[in-house]
């Protein structure tokens, strides 16, 4: 088996997070009760709960850019990274950071887009052309 993380936390509105996660990220969805559902998040497992979520500020210093803190990621090939961009861009999500390539030219140069889910959940999208830049130093 091939590890995965697990992360659980609380979505406002269970419906608005199967057209969201679901319908615009393409996740599959797992198994679900009347206050939960599963969804594969690019082959991890993601359990959201209806509560109030959790609080963010803007305090991550990446590079030029002040990031929502705490917040939750995924990191896909190339591919798959600018085919996601595209697809949110035609959708007209409203990003945090719009699609963009940080650290260019440097270890650990990578494409990333931040944007939240309707109940203010901010993820990141990390794309890299080679896995070994994900830990480069």
């Amino acid at each position: 088996m091939q590890p995965c993380f697990h992360l659980a936390y609380h979505v406002t509105d269970l419906d608005e997070a199967r057209a969201f996660y679901g319908g615009l990220l393409g996740c599959r969805e797992g198994r679900s009760t009347q206050t939960w559902v599963d969804f594969n998040f690019f082959g991890h497992q993601i359990s959201l709960h209806l509560g109030e979520p959790f609080k963010t500020t803007n305090t991550g210093k990446v590079g030029e850019h002040m990031v929502p803190m705490p917040h939750l990621g995924v990191v896909l090939d190339m591919p798959a990274w600018k085919a996601l961009a595209e697809k949110l861009t035609a959708a007209n999500l409203d990003f945090v950071l719009a699609p963009t390539i940080r650290f260019q030219g440097e270890p650990g140069e990578q494409s990333t887009m931040f944007f939240k889910d309707p109940s203010g959940n901010p993820i990141e999208i990390k794309g890299f052309a080679d896995e070994a830049g994900v830990f480069a130093a």
